[in-house]
């Protein structure tokens, strides 16, 4: 583990736990090898676009269900040997998994108003896969309604944490609809909008007066803004800081 997030504990507890969620990532990826062995041997691995990505963040304390970047910084590799212009580059690009159908479309041909699909607010990544000069990608818009359905009063009526967050460049920008809401869900209903786990466990235990408590659990602000190149974790809102209202 080369450094734990600022929003949890440095403990042996929190590494353990980061420490056995990577070793689910190791058993990912031996199928992932196992499958691209399986399309060498049906001899299509030359004419497949394969794309490997996750869901929205590991299931931690703040990241998965949230709106912070370490929630949507998630992997996305593609390899595709007769369609990729120099293989191996790692693109800095600001993307998502809307942008798929917009480029399956592409590749094959398929005029995306003749598709049948709704509207696409995707862009195409075949720029990406070609090296040719990239679309215009400088924002990724992210939303969140709800995750655990259970996790607080009132959801018989779908009651939910509603959030829109925006990236843009460094910053990074959270409105949260309903600050008046336990975010992950009401403490006394065992905050089950976060996965069970030892962080969480830990973090619980530390009780509503300790700082990390604070950052994973308890009540947000209506706004948030961060500043990703000297806050990747997301722990210092910038949002009352009167040098940033133009940000906001």
């Amino acid at each position: 583990i080369d450094r734990v997030p600022a929003c949890w504990p440095d403990t042996d507890v929190v590494r353990r736990d980061m420490l056995d969620y990577a070793t689910e990532i190791e058993a990912f990826d031996a199928e992932v090898a196992d499958l691209l062995a399986a399309l060498e041997a049906a001899g299509e691995k030359e004419n497949t676009l394969v794309i490997v990505t996750s869901d929205h963040g590991m299931p931690f304390p703040r990241i998965k269900g949230h709106t912070f970047d370490l929630a949507h910084r998630v992997p996305l590799a593609m390899r595709w040997p007769a369609g990729i212009v120099h293989p191996g580059r790692r693109v800095e690009a600001l993307v998502s998994a809307i942008d798929f159908a917009p480029t399956i479309l592409e590749l094959e041909r398929i005029d995306a108003a003749a598709s049948g699909m709704q509207p696409i607010t995707g862009a195409s990544l075949v720029d990406l896969l070609r090296n040719a000069p990239p679309r215009p990608r400088d924002r990724v818009i992210l939303g969140r309604e709800r995750n655990d359905a259970r996790c607080r009063p009132g959801t018989e009526s779908g009651l939910g944490y509603p959030a829109r967050a925006i990236r843009r460049g460094s910053l990074f920008y959270v409105h949260n609809f309903a600050p008046d809401r336990w975010p992950c869900g009401d403490p006394e209903l065992g905050l089950a909008d976060t996965d069970a786990g030892p962080t969480k466990a830990a973090i619980e235990a530390a009780g509503t007066t300790d700082r990390f408590w604070q950052l994973c659990f308890g009540k947000r602000p209506a706004d948030e803004l961060y500043d990703l190149d000297t806050d990747p974790d997301c722990v210092v809102n910038l949002a009352a800081d009167p040098a940033r209202a133009k940000d906001v």
